[in-house]
C-alpha cells in the first residue's frame, strides 16, 4: 500500500505535514508514505524521519499551487508542482491514494482530470464529518462545497456515496439517511429539495427517513445529511466558527471538543476512480496524522470498489 501525500499543502508549510507524517510512521506499519514537495522547502525537515526511512520515499518538485490559483490553469502551467505530480502517479498506479491540504479546487480538478468520476457517478462530491449532541459517534454532511449548484439527481446520489461511506469507513451499517431542508414534511422546501426527495425515497439501497431542518444538524436524527455545495458549504463554516468560539470556554466539553477538524485531517472525494483526500487549509501534525490513516482506511476497507459495484448495478 503506497499512499502520496503533497507535503506542500496547507498554510503551515512542509514541517506539519512531515511531522504528521512522523506521527503516522511511528503508530502504523500498514502505508509506505510517497512524500511529494520541493526539496528546498522539504529537505530541512525530512531529517526527522530518519528512523524510518525504508517506510517513505521522497520525490522532489520545483512548484508549488497557491491556494488563490486558478485549478484548470494551474495544474495546466505548473506540471512539475507537488499537486499535479501527485496525480499524475497516481494515474499511472504508482500510488494508491493521494491526499493534500492544497488548493481545493485544484484536487478537484485533478481528481477528474486524472482518476476520472466512477462510472454512473454524476458529481462526485466532498463532505465533512460533524459532531453529534448525544456523542453517539458522528454525523457526515454532504456535499459541502465541491458543487454549489446541483441538480435532485446530485443529491439522491449523494444520500448514497455517504450512506457508503459510513458504513465501510466508520462501521455504521444501514446509516439514516435525511435530506436537508427548511420543513420535515414531505413536499417542502424548494424545487430543488421536492424533486430530490421522492428520488432519495425511491432508493432501496439507502436508509431514508425524510428531510431533516437545520437545527437538528448536531442531533441524532441521521447519520448522513444530504444538501447541495452551496449550502453545505455554509454549515461547515458555521461549525467551525463554533468551534473557534467555544474551544477555550468550554475545553472539558466533549461536545464541543468534536467540532475539532483535527480529529478528522480529511475526507475523500467520494465518487472518482481512486482514494483522493482533501485536508483543512490550516491541518497541523495531528490532521495530517488523520488524512494518511483515512487514506490507509480507504484502500483497506474497499470503500471505492464497493462503491463501482453499486453504482455499476443502478445503471
Amino acid at each position: 500500500m503506497k499512499i502520496g501525500f503533497d507535503l506542500m499543502g496547507g498554510d503551515l508549510g512542509p514541517k506539519e505535514a512531515i511531522l504528521g507524517s512522523l506521527a503516522y510512521l511511528q503508530n502504523n506499519q500498514e502505508a509506505h508514505l510517497v512524500l511529494i514537495g520541493t526539496a528546498s522547502e522539504c529537505q530541512a525537515h525530512l531529517s526527522l524521519l530518519d528512523e524510518y526511512k525504508e517506510r517513505y520515499s521522497f520525490i522532489p518538485t520545483t512548484d508549488v499551487i497557491g491556494m488563490d490559483e486558478h485549478p484548470t490553469k494551474a495544474l495546466k502551467e505548473k506540471p512539475n508542482s507537488s499537486i499535479a505530480y501527485g496525480f499524475g502517479m497516481l494515474k499511472m498506479g504508482k500510488i494508491d491514494a493521494f491526499l493534500s491540504a492544497g488548493n481545493t479546487g485544484a484536487m478537484l480538478v485533478g481528481a477528474m482530470y486524472s482518476v476520472g468520476a466512477i462510472a454512473g457517478v454524476s458529481r462526485p462530491t466532498v463532505a465533512t464529518l460533524v459532531p453529534r449532541e448525544d456523542n453517539d459517534g458522528i454525523s457526515l454532511i454532504l456535499d459541502v462545497g465541491a458543487n454549489s449548484d446541483c441538480k435532485p439527481d446530485h443529491l439522491a446520489q449523494f444520500g448514497h456515496l455517504g450512506s457508503l461511506y459510513m458504513q465501510y469507513i466508520l462501521g455504521y451499517e444501514h446509516p439514516k439517511v435525511a435530506l436537508l431542508n427548511l420543513g420535515e414534511e414531505e413536499g417542502k422546501g424548494n424545487l430543488l429539495t421536492q424533486a430530490a426527495y421522492p428520488l432519495l425515497k425511491a432508493n432501496s439501497q439507502i436508509n431514508f427517513i425524510g428531510n431533516m431542518e437545520g437545527r437538528d444538524i448536531y442531533g441524532s436524527k441521521a447519520r448522513v445529511i444530504v444538501c447541495d455545495g452551496f449550502t453545505g458549504n455554509v454549515v461547515l463554516k458555521l461549525s467551525e466558527s463554533l468551534y473557534d468560539l467555544f474551544k477555550n470556554k468550554c475545553p472539558d466539553d466533549v461536545f464541543v471538543q468534536q467540532f475539532n477538524y483535527e480529529l478528522y485531517g480529511g475526507v475523500p472525494i467520494l465518487g472518482v476512480n481512486a482514494p483522493v483526500i482533501i485536508g483543512h487549509g490550516i491541518s497541523t501534525a495531528k490532521a495530517f496524522k488523520s488524512m494518511i490513516e483515512t487514506a490507509e482506511k480507504v484502500i483497506a476497507t474497499g470503500l471505492i470498489d464497493a462503491i463501482k459495484k453499486q453504482f455499476s448495478e443502478n445503471n
